[in-house]
């Protein structure tokens, strides 16, 4: 989910009149009007967090500057509320879903981007083995452009795109058993651009409603596509042509999927017997490895404490510069230091530690 938003109080009385300005008599008038639920109305109106697409949509309609209007946390309520976040630097046992914690890739954020920020949008994949860092890329290229500059690391880039805030962002987990019913899907996507639901959701539908109402630059990120692929028989080929057919011909250029996967889209579809040309339309593919040195430092570099330099060059060499291996070596460094322990048997935990994780290690002998 995006992050919320709520109206600054010098300005709810100004968004409490512009209902009337543009003509709706009711709040239920603009719910309706927005294929939203009363109740996010209501807490916009009533300067309570509401999703941050909600926000947007809800200003453009009211003809309001969301920037202008919307709630900036002070500094101490931002220290506060990441707090727990600065105390964990190293993360390794899920993904990374805030961009501050996120390191490297700046090689392919930059193409993923510039293929993002004109019209047509195009579309894209990101390759990697398992643990390789697929699912965190696509969280940060989620999140990174609407994260406010104070939440991110000093000189962090952030204005990849030129209007962030007219963008929509999808994340399709298909690990995520609900997922795997083509109505469910479909629902969640039609949620997700704040349209209308209906009772029954089929495919005739979904493409009517999103053909004419998609209007604005619009991602929908696919995690874990092999998994649906492999496991999800509703989503048959003819599932996969209707999403060709909208990205190429139905949303004048404003759709775009990126997906991620452990192999090429065309290999993954013969593999498991699909044949939709859905997997042919991404024209770029992003092979995920190791990380540059210079990125694999400034990671290291994060921790609180900071590491003697034969420590740090200790852990560019066992991890290879390879970004979860790094997290669990600086993550053991970090206790080590934290409980004033003087002995060496931290580098044995970490590699203990990584040793699970040695496929990732043979990958990048190959390469």
């Amino acid at each position: 989910m995006a992050r919320s938003l709520k109206v600054a109080q010098e300005y709810q009385q100004k968004v409490k009149s512009s209902l009337q300005r543009n003509s709706y008599p009711s709040q239920k008038a603009l719910a309706d009007d927005l294929g939203i639920s009363l109740s996010t109305v209501k807490n916009f109106l009533g300067s309570k967090p509401v999703d941050y697409q909600y926000f947007v949509e809800i200003c453009r309609k009211l003809e309001l500057n969301w920037q202008e209007i919307a709630h900036k946390e002070s500094d101490t309520q931002l220290n506060s509320s990441t707090t727990l976040e600065e105390t964990s630097p190293f993360i390794t046992g899920s993904s990374i879903t805030h961009p501050r914690h996120f390191f490297g890739r700046q090689k392919e954020l930059k193409r993923l981007f510039d293929l993002l920020k004109r019209h047509p949008l195009q579309n894209a994949a990101i390759i990697g083995k398992r643990r390789i860092g697929k699912t965190s890329l696509l969280h940060y290229l989620k999140n990174i452009t609407t994260t406010p500059p104070e939440q991110l690391r000093a000189a962090q880039k952030y204005d990849w795109l030129p209007h962030p805030e007219n963008y929509k962002w999808i994340f399709v987990d298909f690990q995520d058993p609900r997922m795997a019913s083509r109505e469910r899907l479909l629902s969640y996507i039609l949620e997700c651009l704040s349209l209308k639901v209906p009772t029954l959701c089929n495919l005739d539908y979904f493409m009517d409603i999103v053909s004419d109402n998609l209007h604005s630059p619009t991602v929908i990120l696919l995690d874990e596509i092999g998994v649906g692929l492999k496991r999800c028989p509703e989503l048959d080929d003819e599932f996969w042509e209707c999403l060709r057919s909208l990205a190429t011909n139905h949303t004048r250029g404003n759709l775009a999927f990126i997906l991620a996967t452990h192999e090429s889209p065309i290999e993954l579809a013969r593999n498991t017997g699909h044949s939709s040309p859905f997997f042919n339309i991404f024209g770029y593919t992003a092979t995920l490895g190791a990380l540059t040195e210079a990125e694999a430092r400034e990671l290291i570099a994060s921790s609180p404490i900071t590491f003697a330099e034969e420590d740090v060059e200790w852990i560019l060499q066992q991890s290879q510069c390879l970004p979860l291996l790094l997290q669990i070596l600086c993550r053991e460094r970090l206790f080590n230091l934290e409980d004033g322990e003087t002995d060496e048997n931290w580098r044995e935990e970490g590699l203990r530690q990584i040793e699970p994780f040695a496929h990732l290690l043979e990958a990048q002998t190959q390469r």
